[in-house]
């Protein structure tokens, strides 16, 4: 099952099932959750309850046309008087972990070894340690969700978008749920100097989380996931690739362990995993550009690109 948040102007924020090109709102079930955070914690984090609750609300939901909308009605940009999508989650922190797929390490590797005295990128010798890099992404404010603009710095000159599976923790480092992650990077800051990756990495608008939560309960492989980039410059589709999350040189728990290592993780944080797509430099995001992420089983993200 997958889960969406979305906003109503009659109704407000409501959470939501897909069901095939429609959306159920689980905000007309009784006893229901209008947001994926309160029901998380009703569920106490666990995963298997997030699933009971989504499954039994959506048959307690009453057979009214006014609680089901179609995904087209509400995939669209936030303006106007009108439901749109939103974050399917609110996330108290997003965090990422970076040269995660061979794929990302060779590329980086030949972009940044000419700059360096060692032999040895700096990328390479993280993707051959124990330890991999991971890094603190965003908090709510930071973020976007589906069709809302992600940002460009206005002291960068090459910012890149990255697409990324994502995954929401519950209690004792469980995985409660899948999601696509935008870890928008300004890379020639990142390039100049290491130091600066936060400023690469934290800026407004520079996460995209959406358009769903596939449940993990349901049990989707997390590392044979299909995943699209697009970029979409004027009506052109100026850059297009494709990867598999099975290319993930390093599983999922043991992000965790790092993740959480002498470090408190709360309930309903994201996790970014590392992309395997990685966008040469001349497809560098522009204001007026849109970005498309797609997952096999999650959805289409799509964001549009301003410059700030």
């Amino acid at each position: 099952m997958r889960l969406v948040q979305f906003n109503s102007p009659e109704k407000g924020p409501r959470l939501g099932a897909v069901r095939d090109d429609k959306v159920v709102d689980l905000g007309a079930a009784e006893a229901a959750y209008t947001n994926f955070m309160a029901l998380l914690e009703w569920a106490g984090g666990r995963a298997e309850e997030v699933a009971r609750y989504a499954a039994e609300a959506a048959e307690r939901v009453p057979d009214d046309l006014s609680y089901v909308y179609d995904w087209e009605e509400l995939d669209r940009p936030p303006v106007g008087n009108k439901s749109h999508l939103a974050m399917p989650v609110v996330p108290p922190e997003v965090w990422g972990f970076g040269v995660t797929y061979q794929r990302s390490a060779e590329v980086r590797d030949a972009d940044v070894a000419a700059q360096l005295d060692d032999s040895a990128s700096i990328y390479d010798r993280v993707y051959h340690s124990d330890r991999p890099e991971c890094f603190f992404k965003a908090t709510p404010p930071r973020c976007v969700g589906p069709n809302e603009p992600i940002g460009i710095r206005s002291d960068s000159k090459l910012t890149a978008t990255e697409p990324e599976l994502a995954y929401i923790l519950g209690e004792n480092r469980e995985i409660v749920g899948y999601t696509i992650c935008n870890d928008v990077s300004a890379w020639d800051l990142e390039r100049e100097n290491p130091l600066y990756l936060p400023q690469s990495k934290i800026f407004t608008g520079c996460c995209a989380l959406g358009p769903a939560i596939l449940l993990a309960a349901d049990g989707p492989d997390p590392y044979d996931m299909e995943i699209h980039c697009r970029i979409i410059r004027g009506r052109e589709t100026i850059f297009s690739e494709s990867t598999n999350s099975g290319r993930i040189g390093r599983k999922l728990e043991e992000l965790n362990e790092y993740l959480y290592r002498d470090n408190p993780v709360p309930m309903g944080t994201v996790v970014s995993t590392g992309t395997g797509i990685m966008v040469p430099n001349e497809f560098a995001l522009c204001d007026g550009d849109a970005v498309e992420i797609e997952i096999d089983g999650i959805g289409k993200l799509v964001n549009p690109v301003k410059q700030l």
